[in-house]
């Protein structure tokens, strides 16, 4: 057989693949060929529903799926193949005052994502679709344009416009191995023949997870079962062509219209099935799974309180088809871990609205380095090694399918694969009544119950219970002594003669401190937007531990060994389970340390921004005095055996003070007062150092030659277009992010990080503003379709000088 090279290879001729060939040699890329096992579509795209709708919880993913209908509204002139894309705009039906109060908040979360979505009653829904009742109906939401497609012949439409501009299709040729060499593939080994080329592209659904093995993988990307109906004609067919995609998520339903007068309903039940979870059975192509009426009838008896009609109308056929899905629901896209040249673009449950943009996203990051959107929400360096194993990623994923529609309230936990990865505290923690979420796997006390109170999360969208026992440890912080399990940190230790220079590459302050200085870091890409926040500690001359979020270690580990030198002279090494990590902090946290440890933990002896070894108890501890809630306070890191026994010292030696323990929901109120800002939202590769107010730690006279240097220097020298800024009002509003920030009655602005301030008595909301704006005092803010006055503020508004921290 022959030996076949390529630039660009993509596994896969569904409507993703198909679509990173259109965009790679759109954009003049030359040599990309397109693999398919059978014929294209014939994976999910082919028994995929067609919806096409915009709106998701990223702002970013929506701009991007923006681009799809962009892409859509052109291919037909383009290729000149129809697809019957029907742009009739997308409902929403508010069945109950929640589900009111649900579309209000995504209607405001849609305009500051600057995509066109309006609140309407009860009749006006039903204008739009007869067929609904709208007895009882509290309202809908209507998105002017979502639309519906035919999922094969776009993707066949797709495809045309990929040959059109040079890509290569390449059908009834399937992917058998792959040959690896220092972390690059050499050669993918296919029924046609070896193939070498510069980049490989996975974009081959439900068989993604079966491909990473062979590469020693586990793809967080799988399958479950999807049904819906296809109803006997309508009376009216001139009628159904002109109605709306709609959704009933109060009856977990949606419609889209079909061709013939029918409508297509599916839904998203309870305990739908995995598939694929023993492997995928045998060719498996262009079929469908036996139908489970049983499992799908109460969907339908939904669906007839919805659309009456339905009594009078047969269903015509029932579709059961496996559709794609991901360890959290989201897809799975970038450049992965441990390969130099390999492309993830799987993990797609809503792949037709995705498809247009995906594939632009994807051939940006493979030309350019990165995309022109940052789509971390979407990076497969989110995920942990844990979410692509069978036992995590299935049962996650039909809870998921399960919750795709029903009621989720700000804050809601996953129920499923809990108790993965647990601090040594964990106990201890649930005796003294900590309430648990999950992060990365990691159970993390999000607040505790005090005595007499039920250790269960107690949510709301506007008066949520646990805002006032939060309240309470936020003041314990302020006024006290408190101890806060953080062991979920990611961590690791940097060695080698190279690691200076590496990071004075990376970080853009600089990095060449004294031993034992602790150091706040941004590092940059090219553009000078951030693309990790971390703490860095020297320990000696040749050896740095690297402390980050728990979600941020792969995604951060990653951009680093992408920078490394290959030569051996630096090493990164991950040591997160090797130290858990107590915080102490608050006014009190000197004298309670002091009591405990044999070492002198004075403002003299152990200042802010260094770290030091010390005792507590009998234990050796790596004391950081460093922190994310703004008080005197030290992170103490430490050999994962010791720590009960340093918590139970502690605890002890504070029981005077009134030491107690903290969640995660307080370190959010207590960094929202001091200005502290979360990778993710308030910053990301979106934003540079200067734009967030963190110029500060760009350091241009002493720093080195860091990547995205000259972009910041120009920031420094002629200011930027936009800024961070906070807004503050008495009002204790239901914020939490997202929300339109408005002037003069415009769309300005989205809420990056928003919460109550229990210390100052105000509600703290972070936003970038453009230039022309920052002489502005006056704003409003956007909650459930209400507005209120908010006000510009300079400076963090508890300790602007720092006095606490540094006490």
């Amino acid at each position: 057989m022959a030996n076949h090279s390529a630039k660009h290879l993509i596994i896969g001729g569904g409507i993703i693949g198909c679509s990173t060939a259109y965009h790679l040699a759109k954009n003049g890329e030359k040599d990309v060929v397109l693999l398919e096992k059978a014929s294209l579509t014939e994976g999910a795209t082919w028994h995929a529903a067609g919806l096409v709708g915009q709106l998701r919880s990223s702002r970013n993913t929506t701009r991007m799926l923006k681009r799809s209908v962009a892409m859509y509204d052109q291919l037909e002139a383009e290729t000149g193949m129809a697809f019957d894309w029907k742009k009739v705009g997308s409902l929403r039906l508010a069945a109950t005052k929640e589900r009111l109060l649900e579309a209000k908040r995504l209607t405001t979360m849609a305009r500051s994502f600057d995509l066109e979505m309006e609140m309407i009653s009860a009749t006006e829904a039903k204008k739009l679709f007869p067929y609904i009742d709208a007895t009882g109906l509290e309202g809908a939401a209507f998105i002017p344009s979502d639309g519906h497609v035919d999922p094969a012949s776009l993707c066949q439409a797709v495809a045309a416009g990929a040959r059109k501009y040079g890509t290569q299709i390449k059908q009834g040729v399937k992917v058998l191995d792959f040959e690896i060499k220092d972390g690059r593939i050499t050669k993918v080994t296919t029924t046609d023949g070896d193939y070498e080329a510069d980049t490989i592209i996975m974009a081959a659904g439900m068989w993604s997870r079966e491909l990473g093995a062979k590469l020693g993988i586990h793809v967080p990307a799988c399958a479950v079962e999807h049904q819906y109906i296809v109803t006997e004609p309508l009376p009216d067919e001139d009628l159904v062509k002109t109605l709306p995609s709609l959704r009933d998520p109060e009856r977990l339903v949606y419609y889209k219209p079909d061709a013939g007068g029918r409508l297509v309903i599916g839904g998203y039940e309870e305990n739908t099935l995995p598939f694929g979870d023993k492997g995928i059975p045998g060719d498996f192509v262009r079929q469908l799974l036996p139908d489970n009426l049983d499992r799908f009838g109460p969907l339908a008896e939904l669906a007839a309180e919805v659309t009456p009609v339905l009594n009078e109308v047969g269903i015509r056929t029932v579709i059961n088809g496996p559709i794609p899905y991901s360890a959290d629901g989201d897809f799975v896209m970038g450049w992965a871990p441990g390969f130099d040249n390999l492309m993830m673009a799987t993990g797609f449950l809503y792949g037709i609205a995705a498809g247009g943009g995906a594939g632009e996203m994807i051939a940006e990051w493979i030309v350019e380095g990165r995309p022109s959107l940052d789509l971390w929400p979407l990076d497969c360096r989110r995920f942990g090694p844990h979410h692509g194993t069978r036992a995590f990623m299935y049962p996650r994923a039909v809870e998921h399918y399960a919750h795709h529609y029903k009621m989720r309230y700000p804050g809601q936990e996953h129920e499923t694969v809990r108790q993965l990865r647990l601090s040594p505290l964990y106990e201890r923690l649930k005796d003294h009544g900590a309430v648990y979420g999950s992060k990365n796997g990691w159970e993390r006390p999000l607040w505790f119950a005090p005595e007499g109170v039920e250790p269960v999360d107690q949510l709301d969208f506007l008066k949520p219970g646990w805002h006032r026992f939060a309240a309470e440890e936020h003041k314990a912080v302020r006024e006290g002594v408190v101890l806060i399990d953080q062991s979920s940190f990611a961590k690791f230790e940097m060695i080698g003669v190279g690691s200076l220079d590496l990071l004075q590459r990376l970080a853009a302050c600089n990095m060449d401190k004294p031993d034992g200085t602790v150091i706040y870091a941004q590092l940059c890409n090219e553009t000078g937007g951030i693309e990790a926040d971390l703490t860095i500690t020297r320990l000696s001359r040749d050896h740095f531990y690297i402390v980050t979020g728990s979600g941020f270690g792969t995604h951060d580990a990653d951009w680093i060994r992408r920078h490394m030198p290959k030569d051996g002279s630096v090493h990164l090494i991950e040591v997160t389970s090797a130290r858990a990590v107590i915080n102490i902090c608050g006014p009190l946290s000197r004298d309670v340390l002091a009591r405990a440890s044999e070492d002198d933990v004075s403002n003299d002896a152990f200042p802010f921004g260094t770290a030091r070894d010390i005792t507590i108890g009998a234990a050796p501890v790596r004391a950081v005095r460093i922190g994310f809630v703004g008080e005197l306070g030290w992170e103490l890191h430490i050999p994962t055996e010791y720590a009960a026994h340093v918590y139970d010292t502690l605890w002890d030696a504070g029981k005077s003070d009134g030491i107690r323990d903290v969640g995660y929901r307080a370190i959010d109120s207590l960094r929202l007062e001091k200005g502290y800002l979360y990778w993710s939202g308030d910053i990301s590769p979106d934003y540079t150092p200067i734009e967030a107010g963190l110029g500060f730690r760009v350091h241009l006279k002493s720093g080195a030659d860091f990547i995205g240097r000259h972009v910041l220097e120009k920031q420094k020298a002629n200011g930027t277009d936009q800024k961070l800024c906070t807004f503050v009002t008495e009002n204790s509003l239901p914020l939490y992010g997202g929300e339109t920030v408005l002037s003069g009655g415009n769309t300005v602005s989205l809420a990056t990080s928003a919460g109550f301030g229990h210390s100052v008595g105000k509600m703290i909301i972070f936003a970038y503003l453009n230039k022309n704006l920052w002489q502005e005092i006056d704003f409003e803010i956007e909650v459930f379709g209400e507005r209120h006055p908010i006000k510009r503020v300079d400076g963090p508004p508890y300790d602007p000088q720092n006095e606490k921290l540094k006490a």
